[in-house]
């Protein structure tokens, strides 16, 4: 059963680690601890980045490399960690900017937007740098290769 299911189980662990490891990189930084980032997306590593590496070199250990799933595995891992580098995070950039624009408008003509949309909070982290990506690959690589050196 572990076996044939360990590019799962690499997986799922590689993404709760990388979450769990999040606050503490992130008191090794600031010197601060953020119990909360432990929950959200964004940040050092990347949770979507470790956990689909994990799975695409699972399944290249398990089926070979030159397996038609090791291909579909690795070709979604690319696409998630492209979405995660760039899409997620030019999105969050993009909330920012609105943000500060709303800000802005709203102090130099000395009024409040009475619409509900200009009420919600959004997100400010909501993707990554290629750095917290980079993290979050090798993160998943060290999973995957002790699930699968612990597994024989």
């Amino acid at each position: 059963m572990f076996t044939n299911m360990y590019p799962f189980f690499s997986a799922v662990s590689a993404a709760l680690i990388a979450q769990l490891v999040k606050p503490l990189c992130y008191w090794v930084r600031y010197h601060k601890w953020v119990w909360h980032l432990a929950k959200e997306s964004g940040g050092f590593p990347s949770s979507h980045s470790a956990m689909v590496t994990a799975m695409a070199l699972s399944v290249g250990l398990q089926e070979h490399f030159s397996s038609t799933l090791f291909a579909v595995s690795f070709t979604m891992a690319v696409i998630v960690i492209y979405d995660a580098a760039n899409v997620r995070y030019y999105s969050g950039q993009n909330i920012k900017v609105t943000q500060q624009l709303v800000k802005d408008v709203q102090e130099n003509l000395h009024t409040t937007f009475l619409s509900p949309i200009y009420q919600i909070k959004l997100k400010n982290v909501l993707g990554h740098k290629w750095v917290e990506v980079f993290g979050g690959i090798v993160l998943g690589a060290l999973v995957a290769l002790l699930f699968h050196f612990g597994a024989h």
